[in-house]
């Protein structure tokens, strides 16, 4: 088997409202590349937010009581506290220091610091700080996705909305699903035999993260501006899933 990745070049900086479709359209046209049947479109969350128009001036936020106690538990702003605890269900872990971490239950079901609340790459505007949330159903926003590029184009595509996620036991981020469209996000693997005979038991593969994590490499994490990458030649990706599939239920978390 042989895959590609290929970021498209020359996608700008995103605007609310603007018209993603379009815009990865013309990166294809740039690059001289024409969609496939079972390419996967990987498109970064922070592009994807700014179009959905979740950027906060903080300026704009009033710290809650609550917010206030916990931002000076941990070292953080109350402004952006206020944000974090709008954005979770609960407050799993909290750390004090430089930086403080709050690491929480999101809305969506995500375990992570912070409610995934992004300062970086983004424009501060005449407001001053700001912070970057993440969108509102990210399953939802890869379907839109891939449901206008597979019209514009006439293929069948799989569409995914990068993040990067750090993990409880090791260090370091690395690129996940945080929404999917089109792909088997889970691959079950249990009841097939390995190579010696032995059915397998417990191998349920994680495929929609793991193709992030490949786009993620060719993404970067700072200035590089590469928010949009091509998957090619990765067979039988396409399917019914969803990011959420990889949620694991809380009964089964065994860190919480």
């Amino acid at each position: 088997m042989s895959a590609t990745l290929l970021p498209l070049p020359g996608i700008p900086d995103v605007k609310p409202g603007d018209d993603l479709p379009r815009l990865i359209t013309r990166g294809l046209e740039t690059a001289g590349l024409a969609l496939r049947d079972g390419d996967v479109i990987a498109v970064a969350q922070k592009i994807v937010s700014k179009a959905e128009g979740r950027q906060v001036a903080l300026d704009t936020v009033i710290p809650t009581a609550e917010a206030e106690a916990l931002a000076e538990e941990t070292g953080k702003d109350p402004r952006l506290v206020t944000l974090i605890l709008q954005e979770s269900r609960s407050v799993v872990r909290k750390r004090a220091g430089q930086p403080g971490v709050i690491v929480v239950e999101h809305l969506r079901g995500w375990v992570h610091a912070n409610a995934g609340i992004d300062q970086s790459n983004i424009e501060l505007g005449a407001e001053g700080a700001s912070a970057l949330l993440l969108p509102e159903d990210p399953d939802r926003s890869a379907a839109e996705l891939r449901g206008a590029l597979e019209a514009a184009h006439g293929v069948r595509l799989g569409v995914l909305i990068n993040d990067s996620f750090g993990r409880a036991w090791r260090v370091g981020t690395c690129g996940i699903a945080l929404g999917a469209s089109g792909l088997e996000a889970l691959k079950d693997l249990r009841g097939a035999e390995d190579r010696y005979g032995r059915r397998l038991e417990v191998s349920v593969v994680g495929l929609a993260d793991e193709l992030a994590a490949a786009a993620s490499l060719m993404m970067g994490q700072a200035a590089e501006g590469t928010p949009v990458v091509l998957l090619r030649g990765f067979p039988g990706v396409l399917g019914d899933g969803a990011a959420a599939d990889l949620i694991r239920p809380a009964a089964e978390d065994l860190f919480r």
